[in-house]
């Protein structure tokens, strides 16, 4: 019996478009100034240190830091300094009003469902838990972060080892098998069934669900079944 939703959000509850398209530039046009006008708070020293070393330089100036977190960025890199920098640039641009986070029509009334038939809902995406929260409390169908117990991002693990899940798994409290794992990426999903989780496969139109799989599929939240 399911009792729990774990989703993804990109190409999940809210369109990649949104995040390559509206978040990504964004952070990358700000990164710069926002590190100059911020390089003294203690956090966005941390994460600039984080990134030198995963990048392995033993000592790199700011402008040299930027080039590498802007060039993360044009790769899409699952870096988590580089998501958290984005987080932090990104709560200004959603505080001032420049975007709201793109969620699809079908999400929200499901999400809403669910949580009053007593499931609890979590969130598991690349970006930080920062982000998460952001990217919920000003989206499009309004502030969503209430449907949600807990988020959990790469410091968890990587999205497409089972290890991740396990924890996950584990810090929810639940039996893995009584979690149901919501994700358009097949290998993220196959990572979650080999630890255990139940997984459902979003095909978000134009996108079709396949011929044969090994993950139930579904083209939007409203036709998700948790039998």
């Amino acid at each position: 019996m399911i009792r729990a939703i774990l989703t993804d959000i990109e190409g999940t509850t809210s369109s990649i478009s949104f995040v390559k398209d509206v978040l990504f530039p964004f952070a990358r046009k700000r990164l710069p100034a926002y590190v100059e006008t911020h390089a003294d708070r203690p956090d966005v020293q941390h994460w600039l240190h984080e990134a030198a070393k995963e990048a392995g330089i033993v000592y790199a100036d700011r402008e040299e830091i930027i080039e590498i977190l802007q060039r993360w960025i044009d790769e899409d890199r699952k870096a988590t300094p580089l998501k958290a920098l984005q987080g932090m640039i990104w709560n200004e641009g959603y505080r001032e009003g420049d975007f709201r986070a793109h969620v699809y029509a079908d999400v929200a009334p499901q999400l809403r469902a669910w949580k009053a038939q007593g499931l609890d809902l979590y969130v598991y995406s690349s970006g930080s838990v920062a982000a998460q929260k952001l990217f919920f409390a000003f989206s499009e169908a309004g502030d969503l972060t209430p449907l949600f117990s807990a988020y959990f991002d790469t410091e968890t693990g990587p999205k497409r080892e089972a290890g991740s899940y396990r924890r996950i798994a584990a810090a929810i409290g639940k039996p893995a098998d009584a979690i149901l794992f919501l994700s358009d990426t097949v290998a993220e999903l196959d990572a979650a069934c080999a630890a255990g989780l139940r997984t459902m496969q979003l095909a978000r139109p134009p996108a079709t669900c396949p011929a044969s799989g090994a993950h139930r599929c579904v083209a939007d939240f409203g036709t998700i079944g948790l039998d």
